[in-house]
C-alpha cells in the first residue's frame, strides 16, 4: 500500500522551503545599494529659473558611486554620471519629455548625454576590448562587462512630467574622459505642460574630480 503524506506534512515542507526564500531573500538584495537623493535645496550646485529649481552633482569617486552603484564605479570606464534633481515649485505641471542634457567644458564645447540602455556598449579608452560576436550581440573579451549592471538603469532620470509641488530625480550619462571640473550640465526642453511654452534653459556648474 502506498503512503501518501498528510496535509499537514505537505503543508510543513512548503513551510520551511517558504522560509528559506526569505531567509536568502535579504543576502540577494544587499548586493545592491539602496539610493534616495536629497531635496534639491541640500544641493550646493543648483538653478532656479520660472519656478523650478534644480540641482545637480557629477559622482566621480568610488565614496560616491557606492552609494548608487555599489561596487561599480562608471567614471573609471569614463561614463560621468550626474545626478539630477529636479523640484517644480509653480502652479503648472512641466513636461519633461523633450528634455535634453548636454555636458559643457569650459571652451563651450558641448557632449550629449547618451541613453542609460546605451552605457554598456561604452567604447570609452578605459573600457574592455568588445567584439561584435556571431549573432550580432556584443561580445566583452577578457571577462564580463563591468557597465552591464541594472542599477545603471534603474538610477536612470525617467520622469516625463513633473506636478507642482512634486519632485522628480535620477541619473543622466556622459562618455567622456574629461574631468567635470569647471564643467557645467546645460539642461533645455523643459516646457509648461499647461501652455506648451519652453522654459528658459539651466546652466549648472559640477563639482570637479
Amino acid at each position: 500500500m502506498r503512503l501518501v503524506p498528510s496535509i499537514s506534512v505537505r503543508a510543513s515542507a512548503v513551510l520551511a522551503l517558504c522560509m528559506c526564500l526569505t531567509a536568502l531573500a535579504p543576502v540577494n538584495a544587499a548586493d545592491r545599494p539602496t539610493f534616495q537623493a536629497k531635496p534639491v535645496d541640500q544641493y550646493a550646485n543648483k538653478q532656479t529659473a520660472e519656478g523650478v529649481t534644480m540641482a545637480a552633482e557629477a559622482f566621480t569617486t568610488d565614496d560616491q558611486a557606492k552609494t548608487a552603484f555599489g561596487k561599480l564605479n562608471p567614471w573609471r570606464y569614463n561614463i560621468l554620471p550626474v545626478l539630477v534633481v529636479i523640484r517644480n515649485d509653480g502652479a503648472s505641471a512641466i513636461s519633461l519629455e523633450k528634455m535634453h542634457f548636454e555636458y559643457e567644458l569650459p571652451d563651450h564645447s558641448r557632449a550629449d548625454s547618451i541613453p542609460a540602455s546605451e552605457v554598456k556598449y561604452s567604447q570609452g579608452p578605459n573600457r574592455p576590448k568588445m567584439a561584435v560576436g556571431p549573432l550580432g550581440g556584443v561580445k566583452v573579451s577578457g571577462g564580463k562587462n563591468p557597465l552591464n549592471v541594472p542599477e545603471i538603469e534603474v538610477r536612470a532620470f525617467a520622469a516625463k512630467m513633473l506636478p507642482p509641488g512634486e519632485s522628480a530625480s535620477g541619473f543622466v550619462y556622459f562618455e567622456t574622459d574629461v574631468s567635470s571640473a569647471g564643467a557645467s550640465l546645460y539642461v533645455t526642453g523643459l516646457k509648461n505642460a499647461a501652455t506648451g511654452k519652453d522654459l528658459y534653459y539651466f546652466e549648472i556648474p559640477l563639482a570637479g574630480k
